[in-house]
C-alpha cells in the first residue's frame, strides 16, 4: 500500500483519477528528478508545472539575475525579484507552489567543462536555454550520458520542440547538424518574442517530462513539433535517426564535449 498523506491525495487527486497516471504514476513523479537548464522564458513555466505535478526533485540551472525585461514572459519571476538571482527567485516560487518538492539551484553557465557533473543523476532534462551553442552542448551531453531530454526554442510567434531518447530516437544533431553561421538568424532581442509563446512551449516541455516519467501516452521522440501562434497552426514532422550523426551514430565523430560559438537568442534579457 502506497502511503500518501491526506493532503497529497487531495493535491494530486486529478492525476490519480487519470487511468494512465493513477497512484503508481504519481509515485513515480514524486520519486523523480528533473533538471531545468535556464530559468527564463521556457524554464519558468516548465518549472512551475513540474513543481505543481509533484516532481520530487527539481534542479534549476542559471547564472543570471532577474531584469525588468524578463517579466514579460518569465512568469516564475515577479517585480520584487528584480536584481535577485534567477535560481533563488525560481526556488522561492517552486517551494511556494509545492513544499513537497526539493529544489537544487545551480548558479552557473553550462559549459563543456561542467555539464556532465550538472546533469548527472537526473531522470530527465528540460532545455530552456537561449543560444544554439548551449543547445548542442546539452544534446551531446545527454546523448553521451544517456539521459532523455526535451529541446525547445522560440522566436517571434514561433516555437519548436522535440524529445530525445538517447540511442533510441533522433537527436538534435541528427536534425540540425551544427549551429548556424553567425548573424544568420536574428536573436530574440533583435526580432522580439510574444510572451505567451514562451509559456506555450515551456508547458509542452513540462508535459513531455511528466509523460516520460509516468509512461503515459507518447513523447515527441522521432518528431519535431512546431507552431506559429499568429494563425495558431501546429505541425508535427516525423524524424529519423541519422546513421551518420556526429554524436549518436554507431561511429560518432564527436566523442568529447566542446563549447560551440555562442549565438544568443536572448530570452533572458
Amino acid at each position: 500500500m502506497i502511503d500518501f498523506t491526506q493532503s497529497q491525495l487531495e493535491r494530486y487527486s486529478r492525476h490519480i483519477l487519470l487511468n494512465s497516471v493513477g497512484v503508481e504514476g504519481q509515485l513515480k513523479l514524486m520519486n523523480s528528478r528533473v533538471l531545468i537548464i535556464g530559468a527564463g522564458g521556457l524554464g519558468a513555466p516548465a518549472a512551475m508545472y513540474c513543481a505543481a505535478a509533484g516532481i520530487g526533485t527539481i534542479g534549476i540551472v542559471d547564472a543570471d539575475a532577474v531584469e525588468v525585461s524578463n517579466l514579460q514572459r518569465q512568469i516564475i519571476h515577479f517585480t520584487e525579484d528584480i536584481g535577485s538571482l534567477k535560481v533563488t527567485s525560481a526556488r522561492e516560487k517552486i517551494e511556494a507552489i509545492n513544499p513537497d518538492v526539493t529544489v537544487e539551484p545551480v548558479r552557473a553557465f553550462v559549459k563543456a567543462s561542467n555539464i556532465e557533473g550538472i546533469i548527472d543523476g537526473y531522470d530527465f532534462v528540460i532545455d530552456g536555454t537561449d543560444n544554439f551553442a548551449t543547445k548542442f552542448l546539452i544534446n551531446d551531453a545527454c546523448v553521451m550520458k544517456r539521459i532523455p531530454y526535451s529541446h525547445g526554442g522560440i522566436l517571434r510567434f514561433n516555437g519548436q520542440t522535440m524529445t530525445v531518447l538517447p540511442k533510441e530516437s533522433a537527436c538534435y544533431r541528427c536534425v540540425f547538424h551544427k549551429p548556424p553561421p553567425e548573424n544568420m538568424i536574428p536573436t530574440c532581442s533583435e526580432a522580439g518574442v510574444l510572451g505567451a509563446v514562451a509559456g506555450m512551449l515551456g508547458t509542452i516541455q513540462a508535459a513531455e517530462a511528466l509523460k516520460y516519467i509516468t509512461g503515459a501516452g507518447e513523447v515527441l521522440a522521432d518528431a519535431l513539433l512546431t507552431f506559429d501562434a499568429l494563425p495558431m497552426n501546429f505541425r508535427k514532422v516525423k524524424l529519423q535517426k541519422n546513421p551518420k550523426c556526429a554524436v549518436c551514430s554507431e561511429h560518432p565523430v564527436i566523442t568529447e564535449l566542446i563549447d560551440e560559438q555562442q549565438i544568443v537568442c536572448d530570452l533572458k534579457k
